[in-house]
């Protein structure tokens, strides 16, 4: 949990309240994800991280290990 809160703090700067508006998120989750991920609003970015959920966080711990690495 606290690797997905780190991350979230980082990326979401600027649109923390508001993810499905931030460019970067909206790119790396259209990477991620596909087409399905363009054009989220509100409803559609917390029901694709609902649904995708252990996906999500089986890259937050590679991320995690990845931050583990680089310290």
């Amino acid at each position: 949990m606290l690797n997905a809160l780190r991350y979230y703090w980082i990326i979401a700067k600027g649109y923390r309240l508001r993810p499905w508006k931030s460019p970067y998120i909206r790119w790396r989750m259209e990477t991620f994800f596909g087409q399905e991920a363009a054009n989220l609003d509100a409803r559609k970015f917390f029901h694709l991280m609902w649904r995708e959920r252990a996906r999500m966080e089986r890259f937050l711990a590679w991320v995690g290990e990845q931050r583990a690495r680089t310290k």
